[in-house]
């Protein structure tokens, strides 16, 4: 009755399009009032002191820092380099979106605001060039789920926090898996563009001394994943610290190096990353209060059962979580799945013998798929606000790109090494 209650309330209020946050929030309350004899303020409670964490500080800074870098001349420098890297080659423009979405990946933790830094640039120019205005966004859309995947990570720092699994170790993991859904998209691009015979962007040909000037132009925002990560696994700071250096450092290029920040731009770059971060905190926390009341209901633990009874053999169980967590995906945004999610799948695959760390990178790709599939699809959306191209002539266009990603999962799941092999020479 009570489960009944809690999923029912949920699923209801999703379907008559409630917030994520207060459905999760209203459908606890409701499953505690009429099913349970706990206090109501448990949610509150738990809300609270679930934001009582000092590596859940790095969500807020690294927002803020893509935001800087963003407004700070960072994405401009980061496509010029990819035009001269990727632009003499067929479909030159979207090619150049897809490896400037995997630099600002490494920079920005979100699939969203990769989106609309360099969405907001190229979809746009590949629109002037008659490219179809469908795949152009489903091309920036695609692009953009590597941003929760190559570090630093937002997701990754969360998952991290829920299952007590080293923050740093999950950055090293997403390296080579984002790395090959950056392949896969490219040469779905390739295919794509071959047929439609988009042309190459400027220039039509390698130039050797295009890359190196555009690199050095571009070499201060190159640094900034080098001075991250270099510091975070040369034990220098913390994740969390190494945020805050992001954001002093994208302070300093923006205002005194490349100049194309001033202190109106800071300022609503710190209001902008503010009101991201309130709603993002308002998910986490009444997240938390409803995974904590599915916890003392005992759900995880009836599907773990579920789970085991159906197979014993960790390829089928990951393969079942996959379907769950793509469906799930296209329903629940990526926070708000990985805080109530992790705790009921963790145990589940780690008591058939699956790598937390491992594991870790399969729920985010799977929720990284979530971006571009409808009915939720904040990729999506947000490619057809920069783009000004209607949100269902996206859909149908992200498809290839859909499928690409979905077979990248699989690899991703059935060959561990890929995830593993970077964190395991840390040990």
């Amino acid at each position: 009755m009570t489960i009944a209650l809690l999923f029912g309330t949920l699923f209801l209020c999703l379907l008559i399009g409630v917030p994520i946050a207060i459905s999760l929030g209203f459908s606890a309350l409701v499953a505690i009032y009429f099913g349970s004899t706990l206090p109501l303020n448990i949610i509150t409670q738990k809300a609270f002191t679930s934001l009582d964490s000092f590596p859940l500080l790095a969500i807020p800074f690294f927002m803020l820092a893509g935001i800087l870098m963003g407004k700070g001349g960072v994405s401009k420098r980061l496509l010029n380099l990819a035009t001269a890297m990727v632009g003499w080659m067929i479909g030159g423009h979207a090619m150049v979106t897809i490896v400037a979405c995997m630099f600002f990946a490494a920079i920005s933790g979100s699939g969203p605001a990769t989106v609309a830094a360099i969405g907001g640039f190229m979809i746009p120019a590949m629109i002037d060039r008659k490219y179809n205005g469908g795949f152009a966004s489903a091309v920036a859309a695609s692009a953009g789920s590597i941003g929760v995947i190559i570090p630093p990570s937002i997701p990754f720092v969360l998952y991290g926090v829920i299952g007590g699994v080293s923050v740093g170790s999950m950055f090293l993991a997403g390296i080579f898996p984002g790395l090959l859904i950056g392949l896969a998209l490219m040469l779905t691009s390739y295919i794509i563009a071959k047929k439609r015979d988009y042309k190459p962007a400027e220039p039509v040909s390698f130039q050797f001394k295009d890359v190196l000037k555009a690199t050095n132009d571009a070499k201060w925002a190159l640094l900034i994943p080098v001075i991250i990560l270099g510091g975070i696994y040369g034990g220098i700071f913390s994740p969390t610290e190494a945020a805050v250096v992001a954001v002093v450092y994208s302070l300093i290029i923006g205002l005194f190096v490349y100049r194309e920040l001033n202190w109106t731009s800071v300022f609503e770059s710190f209001r902008e990353a503010v009101v991201i971060n309130a709603t993002t905190m308002i998910i986490i926390g009444l997240s938390v209060s409803f995974a904590y009341f599915m916890t003392l209901e005992q759900i995880p633990r009836d599907i773990s059962i579920y789970l085991s009874e159906l197979s014993s053999n960790p390829l089928v169980i990951l393969l079942a979580i996959n379907l769950l967590l793509i469906v799930v995906g296209m329903f629940i945004d990526t926070i708000s799945a990985l805080v109530v999610l992790t705790p009921i799948l963790l145990p589940i695959v780690t008591a058939v013998g699956v790598d937390p760390i491992h594991f870790g990178v399969i729920l985010v790709a799977n929720l990284a798929i979530g971006f571009i599939t409808p009915p939720l699809g904040v990729n999506l959306f947000v490619a057809s606000s920069v783009g000004g191209v209607r949100f269902e002539k996206i859909s149908i266009a992200i498809i290839p790109f859909l499928v690409s990603m979905i077979i990248c999962l699989l690899v991703i799941t059935f060959f561990p090494p890929l995830s593993l092999w970077l964190p395991g020479l840390l040990k």
